[in-house]
């Protein structure tokens, strides 16, 4: 066993649409300065530092944490898709869990720009091309965004298998809404009906605009230590990672399954080892943040998790099982449908999310006595990183 790793500081930024925002360094450095002195750490105890981000020219991650000091310590740039800040979080764990660090920053950031994702080196093999070749394969293209006829594509299998509504999909960013709602580091906090959702002008069959996450611009941070160092700087209770994996893409993603192709098995298998791992299962977990990029993905994402059945998440939705007051509250942050999706960012301000939520300190978005927080962050391509965190 390697050692214990706590989160003993985070911090974000309000997340903004493209244009809106301040530079990325600026916004990274804000994130990582909250988090430092949210763990009343001095930058010059940092001993290396994870940035993650994806749009952007080589040693971004240079250039935002030296807004902060200039120590000389190690700096290393990920890259990993949706999913990347999870993945700059599991190296920086990895490092303080095999003792190679006592204490660490990770930040994730990104400055977009306005519109749907798109490839910047059209001279090349695309990473995505297998997964394209499944789509075209199962139900060809359209004029659509690439992702949102993927995940569109999946939500549509999903409803043929299982017969779910159309207003189903639409009820999980209407609970997305309401949380946002009350958070004011979310982007679109305006309260949305079922009907209003459906009314949106139409994505990608059975995505209406207001079902999909939307180009965001933000930033978050935060700092991992061993015990040694949390007992070093007098912090006797913090909250910890009781478990987290990685998965990546398996020989199911590439067969005829749109739902199995946006990373269903990746989902469901990452989360089995955390759970093993961790000693406990999904009826134990109080508050989850998982990767709605799409409201079909949270859909599908509820099974893949544990958290229902497989073909029961349209009755988990409608009975209010995914909100205050049922089994679970899932994204009480509002999550990527309203919080907003900066790429690099997403991992770690859902790390600060539901170290709030641990702590008590979420404010009128408080699950009330949460100790054991979930957190899932997708990236096609593929990559899906789940943790799971307790508090002493």
């Amino acid at each position: 066993m390697g050692k214990r790793v706590n989160v003993i500081g985070v911090g974000m930024v309000k997340f903004q649409k493209p244009g809106a925002s301040e530079e990325y360094n600026v916004m990274a450095a804000k994130a990582a300065k909250t988090a430092l002195a949210d763990a009343k750490v001095d930058y010059q105890e940092i001993e290396q530092a994870y940035a993650g981000y994806v749009y952007g020219d080589s040693t971004c991650g240079q250039r935002a944490v030296y807004e902060i000091g200039l120590t000389g310590i190690p700096v290393f740039n990920v890259n990993n898709n949706c999913s990347t800040g999870s993945t700059a979080l599991m190296l920086g764990r990895q490092a303080i869990e095999g003792g190679l660090a006592e204490c660490v920053l990770v930040v994730g950031f990104e400055q977009m720009e306005k519109g749907a994702l798109g490839s910047k080196f059209t001279d090349r093999t695309n990473p995505l091309d297998q997964h394209a070749g499944v789509m075209n394969k199962v139900q060809g293209f359209t004029q659509a965004p690439p992702a949102a006829q993927m995940f569109g594509g999946a939500g549509r299998e999903y409803r043929w298998k299982y017969g779910t509504k159309r207003e189903t999909f639409a009820k999980v960013n209407e609970k997305a809404r309401k949380h946002a709602n009350v958070n004011p580091y979310a982007l679109f906090t305006d309260l949305l009906t079922v009907e209003e959702i459906l009314a949106a002008p139409e994505v990608f069959d059975p995505l209406t605009r207001f079902q999909c996450c939307p180009p965001t611009c933000g930033a978050a941070a935060a700092i991992l230590c061993s015990d040694e160092f949390a007992k070093k700087k007098g912090i006797s209770k913090s909250v910890y990672i009781a478990a987290q994996a990685m998965t990546t893409d398996y020989a199911s993603s590439f067969g005829d399954s749109m739902i199995k192709m946006v990373g269903y098995d990746m989902a469901q298998k990452c989360a089995k080892q955390v759970y093993e791992k961790a000693g406990i299962g999904p009826e134990d977990v109080d508050v989850v943040e998982l990767h709605d990029c799409f409201t079909t993905n949270e859909v599908l994402t509820y099974e893949a998790l544990g958290l229902c059945k497989e073909g029961e998440a349209e009755k988990f939705i409608w009975e209010g099982d995914n909100t205050y007051g049922g089994k679970y509250v899932t994204n009480p942050s509002g999550g990527l449908l309203s919080k907003g999706h900066p790429l690099g960012a997403t991992g770690l301000a859902q790390c600060t999310e539901l170290v709030w939520q641990l702590r008590g300190q979420a404010d009128k978005r408080q699950v009330p006595d949460a100790s054991v927080a979930l957190q899932h962050n997708l990236g096609l391509g593929g990559a899906c990183v789940i943790t799971m965190y307790r508090r002493d």
